[in-house]
């Protein structure tokens, strides 16, 4: 079995009651909501926090496409972890794939890429140096 060279970023999350529909299982757009967060606690534990985004290199990241895999339901007070690994870089985007799992089981999968744009016009605008270096340094 290989190892990559960059493993993926794991967040964890407790499903509540307010997260589920009225069978107890995840209502099917707050999965959106667990992968946003597993990617600001990444970006926050690199040093990159949104405050910082904003604050330091004037961009904020806008979600452009995601697509999702749902292989099996959360339910209420179940322990999920949400992965977050970089795929591809580009001049103003990033690549994500990420998963959920309960225990070690694959719940659902994600492709999402995010668009640096500027923060004060909302148009595109390029990663910052910084930002690229980590970015690159990490791609899986």
């Amino acid at each position: 079995m290989t190892t990559p060279a960059n493993p993926p970023f794991f967040w964890s999350v407790r499903v509540y009651y307010e997260d589920t529909d009225s069978g107890g299982v995840v209502y099917h757009a707050n999965y959106l909501k667990f992968l946003e967060r597993a990617r600001s606690e990444w970006l926050r534990a690199a040093g990159f926090g949104q405050p910082a985004l904003r604050d330091q290199f004037q961009i904020l990241f806008a979600v452009h496409t995601a697509t999702l895999t749902f292989r099996q339901p959360a339910r209420f007070d179940d322990l999920l972890d949400v992965s977050v690994a970089v795929t591809s870089i580009g001049g103003a985007a990033v690549d994500f794939a990420q998963h959920i799992y309960r225990q070690q089981q694959l719940l659902l999968e994600a492709t999402i890429r995010v668009a640096a744009i500027d923060a004060d016009r909302f148009l595109p605008r390029r990663l910052p140096t910084p930002l690229r270096q980590f970015f690159t340094k990490v791609v899986s």
